[in-house]
């Protein structure tokens, strides 16, 4: 029988609220989520989750720098679980610049897929924020589907506009 992996963590505030983040062994990020270890422990497919604020430090401060206005982009290794479908959205997600959103028709075009196809794929992002999936948002400029709700993505979006 395997071993589980463990991941590290850390939960801390930030001006939308408490965030956490997980990271694997090497120190890359594989889910982050507003809301404390539960939230986190439910984008994770398994594992067991230590907290561990050394591990988690350089993407915390990279994370709490840009909930304070110093930082737009992230510069810490990620590592997010999914198939390869999902992983081409989540790279073109990570291509939407700070301040601005795209239609989940944008993405799809920009990849080569179907709106629904990228839709799905956005929906299981595990990373949120460094991974920027509260940018996309519905053709009519409405602001569809986002796991932590949309009023935290108003805010986020606001944030950024601001």
């Amino acid at each position: 029988m395997k071993d589980p992996t463990h991941y590290y963590f850390s939960v801390f505030q930030t001006s939308a609220g408490k965030f956490s983040l997980a990271v694997n062994s090497e120190g890359a990020v594989v889910a982050t989520a507003f809301g404390g270890r539960e939230s986190l422990a439910s984008r994770l497919k398994g594992g067991v989750l230590k907290p561990d604020s050394r591990r988690t430090a350089s993407a915390r401060a990279q994370i709490v720098a840009w909930f304070q206005g110093k930082r737009r982009d992230f510069s810490v290794a990620l590592s997010p679980a999914g198939s390869a479908f999902q992983k081409r959205v989540w790279a073109a997600l990570k291509k939407i610049p700070f301040g601005s959103t795209r239609s989940y028709g944008d993405i799809a075009r920009a990849i080569g897929s179907a709106p629904r196809a990228v839709g799905r794929a956005n929906a299981t992002n595990p990373i949120c924020v460094l991974v920027p999936c509260h940018r996309v948002i519905g053709a009519d400029g409405s602001l569809t589907g986002f796991a932590f709700g949309e009023d935290v993505k108003r805010r986020l979006l606001a944030f950024e506009e601001a």
